[in-house]
């Protein structure tokens, strides 16, 4: 495992982390705590230390399972939480993927602060994350000067964004750039090979101010880690079926997907990766992401996740050729038809 720092925290992080949420919902497939807890403690055998939760994962869940995998390591771990989301006037696990409301005055970041405190069993949070924050609150000074009181209280030691929802790609870049430009504060984003957009606007701003940027979904769920299939169906309480809602999404990112992720095979002959790992590769191949947070749900995919940071970094022919790839829409701009 290779480690980085995160920003000016003066912490280090393994470059491969854990997103808690896998298997604190049942967004992914997995309705076992003894498989979310076999799987966060093996993850620190393998040297991953960074892990990444929300408060309304599961209704605190996300927070409480980390908690009892893990409290006995808390000075080896760091720990990224987000809030916003006023899940305790709507209780209840979240359906699907609707938003609940968002509460960012000052007294109500307090409260979900101190109750996450209290569901990581912790006393400090090394990066609270505001939950797919719109840009009114990133402008919130009042919002920002209660987080700088619990930076100063030593409750939180750094502070971000985590940008969602996923599907609008424009308005998070402009909640991007203004968070890394003008907030000086890290972001998480959806940042792929096969999803570039946010990543490529936001990246070059990122190094110059020199903040970091987390990154979510680097498997574009599920498709650079040669998992999806033409047949490949995902139940209506499994995440990955947005991909699916309609066909013309089910073209565009399975149809499609299968056959540009059988041009990047050439990431993996004779390499010594895997498709999934050169993924994480392409990722830390920039200086401004410290960490990538892939989704885990199995041993097997931990297992060979964990180790990606160890393989051979993507050379830079082959990032060109990526580049050049996604530049042509894998040369595949000609329609296709059911």
């Amino acid at each position: 495992m290779q480690y980085r720092s995160l920003g000016d925290t003066g912490r280090a992080v393994s470059t491969v982390g854990f997103g808690v949420w896998t298997v604190a919902t049942t967004m992914w497939g997995i309705d076992d705590d003894a498989v979310g807890l076999r799987l966060l403690r093996r993850a620190l055998e393998l040297g991953i230390t960074f892990f990444d939760t929300a408060d309304v994962y599961g209704d605190g869940k996300g927070e409480t399972l980390l908690a009892d995998a893990l409290g006995d390591h808390r000075a080896e771990i760091v720990i990224g939480t987000k809030f916003g989301y006023d899940f305790y006037s709507s209780p209840g696990i979240q359906p699907g993927q609707r938003e609940r409301p968002q509460d960012w005055s000052p007294a109500f970041v307090r409260k979900a602060c101190e109750e996450s405190l209290r569901r990581l069993g912790t006393d400090y949070i090394d990066l609270y994350q505001m939950h797919n924050p719109r840009m009114d609150a990133l402008q919130n000074d009042d919002l920002i000067g209660v987080l700088e009181e619990l930076k100063a209280e030593g409750k939180i030691l750094s502070y971000g964004a985590a940008l969602g929802p996923a599907l609008k790609p424009d308005r998070q870049i402009e909640e991007g750039l203004y968070s890394v430009a003008n907030r000086q504060m890290s972001v998480q984003i959806i940042y792929n090979m096969l999803e570039q957009v946010l990543g490529a606007s936001i990246c070059p701003v990122a190094a110059k101010h020199k903040v970091p940027v987390l990154v979510r979904v680097p498997h574009a769920s599920d498709m650079l880690l040669e998992r999806v299939t033409d047949d490949t169906v995902f139940s209506p309480n499994d995440h990955r079926s947005f991909r699916q809602v309609n066909e013309a999404m089910k073209l565009e990112w399975q149809t499609k997907g299968i056959k540009k992720v059988a041009l990047l095979k050439f990431l993996t002959q004779d390499t010594g990766r895997t498709l999934g790992q050169a993924a994480i590769q392409f990722l830390l191949s920039q200086a401004s992401i410290p960490c990538v947070f892939p989704n885990i749900y199995d041993e097997p995919l931990l297992e060979e996740l964990a180790a990606a940071s160890d393989t051979p970094l993507l050379t830079q022919e082959e990032l060109k050729k990526v580049a050049q790839l996604y530049e042509h829409n894998f040369y595949l701009d000609e329609p296709i038809t059911a």
